[in-house]
């Protein structure tokens, strides 16, 4: 069992994307509902798409941090998406949140969630990051709502796996007072 204060978070670098390509790809098989991406389909993505999904922002327009056990385990993974268009660059999201489910209710997730918005406010150009989030996982919106997001809006039947249908729930929060 592995404490959150044994926990490093830390941004991810293309070295690690064998170690996130696993993590991954657990998120996406263990918890198809909560993620828009598919565990299969990622899977087939040549390791060089991996590589250049955790290349320096400038390169890839995004910034993952790791969660990292003492024994240099990777145990959840977070990213920042950030917009390049000009009518949205003011703007950021939250993307592949995941802790893997025997380190969950340790405080890791919101360290992750943590290091992304201080990355996001590190940025002057950035003004709102946003998020989505599977209307069902209670657990995950308490977290966000504990760090300041706002729930805005939903979209309806978002996702569909098989014969179901999930909504995910769009949440905000400023990063700069208006």
């Amino acid at each position: 069992m592995t404490d959150a204060t044994s926990i490093t978070v830390a941004p991810l670098t293309p070295s690690d994307a064998d170690e996130y390509r696993r993590v991954r790809l657990r998120a996406l098989a263990g918890h198809p509902e909560a993620f828009r991406s598919d565990a299969d389909e990622e899977a087939a993505k040549p390791l060089q798409w991996w590589n250049a999904r955790l290349a320096p922002r400038a390169e890839s327009h995004t910034a993952f941090f790791g969660a990292w056990t003492a024994a240099r385990e990777l145990v959840g993974t977070a990213g920042l998406l950030f917009e390049t268009r000009r009518k949205v660059c003011h703007t950021a999201a939250i993307i592949g949140m995941y802790v893997a489910p025997e380190h969950a209710g340790r405080g890791i997730g919101a360290r992750l969630l943590d290091a992304c918005i201080d990355a996001a406010r590190a940025d002057p150009a950035l003004e709102m990051l946003y998020l989505t989030v599977t209307s069902t996982n209670a657990g995950a919106i308490r977290l966000y709502e504990r760090t300041g997001f706002v729930a805005y809006g939903l979209e309806p039947r978002s996702m569909r796996l098989g014969d179901r249908a999930f909504d995910k729930l769009m949440m905000a929060l400023p990063l700069r007072a208006a």
